[in-house]
């Protein structure tokens, strides 16, 4: 793999998203509930930070998933002071929409079940 190339593609990458961002007012509008989760979710849900389920995680998710959609959106949105850790308002990103947070939720249900 060529590295130069690599940092220029990145170079790219970002570019264009920096003006999609001031084109679009600066809302950044996600594709998916998976895409969400990379940019975002994956940091704590990814590994376990700070007390959240890992992502696939089926025991740690099983009672999350037993209080239902509503609520563990709720709980994206306001964020969480738990025994075991925290979790900020908006997973941390206070760019993403509340569809944004809906559909990273749903992603991360599906995968753990």
């Amino acid at each position: 793999m060529n590295l130069h190339r690599t940092g220029r593609a990145r170079r790219s990458i970002v570019t264009c998203i920096a003006a999609i961002a001031a084109w679009s007012g600066g809302a950044i509008v996600y594709a998916d509930g998976k895409s969400v989760y990379e940019r975002t979710c994956v940091a704590c849900d990814g590994a376990g930070v700070a007390g959240a389920p890992r992502t696939g995680d089926i025991e740690a998710w099983k009672s999350r998933i037993g209080t239902g959609m509503e609520a563990l959106v709720a709980s994206v949105i306001n964020g969480v002071q738990g025994y075991t850790g925290m979790m900020p308002p908006r997973g941390g990103n206070p760019d993403l929409s509340d569809a944004d947070i809906d559909a990273a939720v749903t992603y991360m249900v599906d995968e753990s079940q």
